[in-house]
């Protein structure tokens, strides 16, 4: 078994699909409108759907926002130079909300926020 995707609700399409890709880097593996169920479907990620797990990015037609709830905590990315990451995301007009810091002193940690506010942490590995 292994961990295929995650999905995200998300309030503008196009604006999410530009974060992912233009901010953080990530290519668009697969789109598809489902009119008779008034949503699209976005698959964003670093590889191949066949090898790594992806972001499902969904857009119900007509719906501009979600309440994030108490249950959502991030989506971690490994990266090799966390400040040089983070002055990258913030150059491209990315939040970082977060760090870098480090964190149980031993790893660099830090955290960015997409444009429906998801948290996006990044791992230095």
């Amino acid at each position: 078994m292994r961990i295929l995707h995650t999905m995200i609700r998300v309030g503008d399409l196009e604006k999410s699909i530009a974060f992912y890709t233009e901010v953080l880097g990530m290519k668009v593996l697969r789109r598809k409108d489902y009119p008779e169920g008034k949503y699209t479907l976005a698959f964003v990620g670093y590889g191949d759907e066949a090898d790594t797990a992806v972001l499902e990015l969904t857009y119900n037609w007509g719906v501009t926002g979600y309440e994030l709830g108490s249950g959502y905590g991030h989506v971690a990315v490994q990266v090799s130079d966390i400040r040089k990451t983070c002055e990258e995301v913030a150059a491209k007009g990315g939040q970082v909300t977060y760090g870098p810091a480090l964190h149980g002193g031993t790893t660099w940690i830090a955290f960015v926020a997409d444009p429906d506010g998801y948290k996006i942490e990044f791992i230095e590995r």
